[in-house]
């Protein structure tokens, strides 16, 4: 890593390229193997600071033979940086690198030594990857790339079988409470299989159904046991299977941070105190456990009394949850495991949780519930994916009103791009709403065409797309519990427009490799300040993605060559002298491809 201290420091360099500005981190995500034949090398510059960058690489046991030159490219810009990159194509498994950097008529070199004025002598000194192992790439399912997501809160979806219901029930569709149940179960699920087919999700992600008192079940008092309510773990084989067969995946919810204070293992703490054979399986702060001035003397899940926090570095303790994670997947041959409260475990625990659950299926997805950067995660030795709320967070804000330009907006994604390495950007679990927040359209003020917007941005984005629940029918709903509304079935009483738009996009998606994989970058606009026009490319396809949040008609205009057909009209778009010219309705967007 070049320090700011050593830009500084480096022979006293005077030069219009701004030193302090210069970053890159080697193996990180600043320099990492894509896949086994692919390295990808990034670095940092002052925002318009620096023209052109040259990553030059070789092997440094042979470097007149095997040395290359690659023209890095400006893939993003934030408030105050630019960022490039390349693709390395190393010779063997193993290459020594270095960057020049280039402004005006001056030349620096950046190495592992520093930063110079002139050039230093191949390959001494130089950034090095001395064995690129296969093992050691990250490599999330292949399959995830390709998924649309869909997470469904099993009390909340539909009601299959009401022998199995609760005590009490509410009428479907009435007010959410925290404590009221409706009889949404595993049944009712199955039974509506064909309607989320026929959307086009290709995976479910389901809250959790092991056996719990409470309607979300996040406080599990038996894990082996599926929610007597829900349905029973034949019921849960028979979702699997027929998920399966419609091409359906399903993702289950792992609550390992916590357990449920009606649990076996906490009432026997309850009453035997420090003597209870689970004593240190949670974090006890002062015997016997109890509530005093509104606080448990335990940890717990927030300040949640019955929610005690499971101690993860007590073998006994880890060793119940890692069987349990193995059992499931083998038992039901289901398809991964979302891990709530995610960030509160320790790293050992889930470098373990990775190493036997790839073991049985190396293919099972593995999401994070982080809410934060979360690279430390990502390194390929502990998740596939976290929850991706910072892209969730700044696209609302971005369409809630017009406070925010698409400069802006730009430079926020593209910071948040470059945090991970690309292949985990690309398995991202990008969600715009969840059980854990507002619905999407009440987000954004009830108005559809808003929602519209973003959904399209989620299904042209790089990363995995997840819908929660209702949003594609008009679901609205403030924060828990008003969120967790029942769904509605009743063609009737659904927003069919807003369906349409959501089948659309979702088709869109599965039908175009490109908006699944391939790269992404912004575009600039004609300057005005909230429109905005990104594009998706790879070798065999090029799409535009055009913009207009505002409440006013947009004119927008890009350099592009050739012909371009709107992908959801059949309108053509020709370029005329290099430009293509489009009149964007207000809240509205055009995705183009080109012939």
């Amino acid at each position: 890593m070049i320090s700011n201290e050593q830009a500084i420091s480096c022979a006293n360099l005077t030069t219009s390229i701004h030193l302090e500005s210069l970053h890159h981190v080697p193996h990180s995500n600043w320099s990492y193997p894509y896949d086994k034949d692919t390295f990808h090398l990034r670095v940092r510059t002052k925002k318009q600071n620096v023209e052109r960058i040259y990553a030059l690489t070789g092997d440094k046991y042979d470097w007149e033979t095997y040395h290359h030159e690659y023209e890095m490219q400006k893939v993003g810009t934030d408030r105050l940086f630019d960022y490039w990159q390349t693709t390395v194509k190393p010779d063997h498994r193993r290459f020594s690198y270095a960057f020049r950097f280039h402004s005006g008529a001056e030349t620096i070199w950046m190495t592992e030594n520093g930063i110079f004025i002139e050039e230093p002598e191949a390959p001494g000194g130089f950034f090095d990857w001395p064995y690129i192992h296969e093992v050691d790439i990250f490599q999330a399912p292949e399959w995830a790339k390709s998924a649309v997501f869909y997470q469904i809160m099993p009390e909340r979806f539909a009601n299959g079988d009401t022998s199995n219901d609760p005590e009490d029930i509410s009428p479907w569709g009435g007010k959410p409470a925290t404590d009221n149940f409706f009889g949404g179960d595993l049944q009712g699920i199955i039974d509506h299989l064909d309607y989320l087919e026929d959307l086009g999700i290709t995976a479910i992600y389901l809250t959790p159904i092991f056996e719990a008192p409470t309607n979300h079940k996040y406080d599990t008092t038996d894990y082996m046991t599926i929610d007597p309510h829900f349905g029973d773990t034949e019921l849960l084989k028979k979702l699997v299977d027929e998920a399966h067969s419609k091409g359906i995946r399903i993702v289950l919810d792992a609550v390992f941070n916590h357990i449920g204070s009606n649990s076996p293992q906490f009432k026997d703490v309850t009453l035997h105190g420090e003597k209870s054979k689970y004593a240190d399986w949670f974090h006890i702060n002062e015997f016997p456990v109890q509530v005093k001035d509104g606080k448990p003397t335990y940890d717990a899940f927030g300040f949640f009394a019955e929610m005690p926090k499971l101690n993860t570095a007590n073998p006994e303790t880890r060793e119940y949850l890692l069987n349990i994670a193995e059992y499931w997947l083998k038992e039901l041959g289901m398809d991964g495991w979302r891990l709530d409260v995610a960030n509160e475990i320790d790293h050992k625990f889930w470098k373990e949780f990775r190493t036997r659950i790839k073991a049985i299926n190396p293919d099972a997805y593995i999401i994070g519930e982080n809410w934060n950067d979360s690279l430390r995660w990502l390194h390929g030795d502990q998740f596939d994916s976290v929850m991706n709320y910072p892209l969730s967070n700044r696209l609302i804000e971005f369409l809630q009103g017009d406070d925010m330009d698409a400069q802006t907006f730009s430079e926020y994604i593209s910071g948040l791009l470059m945090r991970y390495p690309q292949q985990a950007n690309e398995v991202l679990f990008n969600l715009l709403a969840s059980h854990d927040t507002p619905r999407l359209l009440t987000q954004l003020g009830g108005d559809k065409n808003k929602l519209k917007l973003a959904v399209a941005f989620l299904l042209t984005f790089t990363g995995t797309p997840c819908i929660y629940y209702g949003d594609e029918i008009g679901l609205d709903g403030e924060g828990d519990p008003d969120c967790r509304k029942c769904m509605i079935w009743e063609e009737e009483h659904q927003d069919r427009d807003l369906h349409h738009t959501y089948k659309q996009l979702i088709r869109l998606r599965k039908e175009h490799p490109v908006l699944r994989t391939g790269e992404f970058r912004f575009l600039q606009s004609n300057q005005q300040e909230r429109p905005l026009i990104y594009e998706r490319y790879n070798a065999e396809e090029h799409c535009t993605v055009w913009m207009n949040p505002s409440a006013e008609p947009a004119a927008l205009v890009q350099a592009l060559e050739g012909n371009w057909k709107d992908a959801l009209s059949g309108e053509a778009a020709a370029a005329d002298n290099g430009e293509i010219r489009l009149k964007l309705e207000p809240f509205s967007f055009r995705v183009l491809f080109k012939d």
